[in-house]
C-alpha cells in the first residue's frame, strides 16, 4: 500500500519508497488522528493525490494504496477540472458560496417559524390595542 507522509523539512506530501522520501512503509496507510472527517481530506491531500494521478498512474491503484475510493479520486479530479475551466460546472467558489447562502436562507426561515408562531400565541393571550373585550 501506499502512504503520503508530510515532510515538515520539505513541506510536502511524499509517498514511502519513493525517490523523493528516501524510506519505504511496510505497507500500511498512515491517516493521522482526525485526518479524514465531516469535510473529508485535507486540500493538500487532494491535491497531492490528483498529482499522481495526473503524473500517469491510474486511478484505482491510487485509490487502492491509499486506501480510499476510487470514486473520490474521479470527483476530485472533476472538480479540478472544473476549477481550471476545462469542464463545464459550478466551481469550488460558487459551490461554497451557494451553500453559504443557503445556509443563511435555513437560519432566516428558522427565525421567521419563530416570530409568526410568538405572534399566534401572543396574539390568543395578548388583545391588540384599542380592542374592546
Amino acid at each position: 500500500m501506499l502512504a503520503l507522509i508530510h515532510s515538515p523539512v520539505a513541506s510536502e506530501w511524499l509517498a514511502p519508497g519513493s525517490v523523493e522520501s528516501g524510506s519505504w512503509n511496510s505497507g500500511h496507510v498512515t491517516l493521522e488522528e482526525g485526518f479524514v472527517g465531516r469535510r473529508g481530506y485535507p486540500p493538500e491531500f487532494r491535491r497531492k493525490v490528483l498529482d499522481l494521478v495526473e503524473a500517469g498512474r491510474p486511478v484505482v491503484d491510487v485509490a487502492r494504496d491509499l486506501g480510499i475510493s476510487a470514486q473520490s479520486i474521479y470527483t476530485w479530479r472533476r472538480q479540478d477540472r472544473i476549477d481550471k475551466g476545462l469542464q463545464p460546472g459550478l466551481t469550488s467558489v460558487e459551490k461554497a458560496e451557494l451553500a453559504a447562502a443557503n445556509r443563511r436562507i435555513a437560519e432566516l426561515e428558522t427565525e421567521l417559524a419563530i416570530h409568526r408562531r410568538a405572534s399566534e400565541l401572543l396574539g390568543k393571550v395578548v388583545p391588540p390595542k384599542g380592542s374592546t373585550k
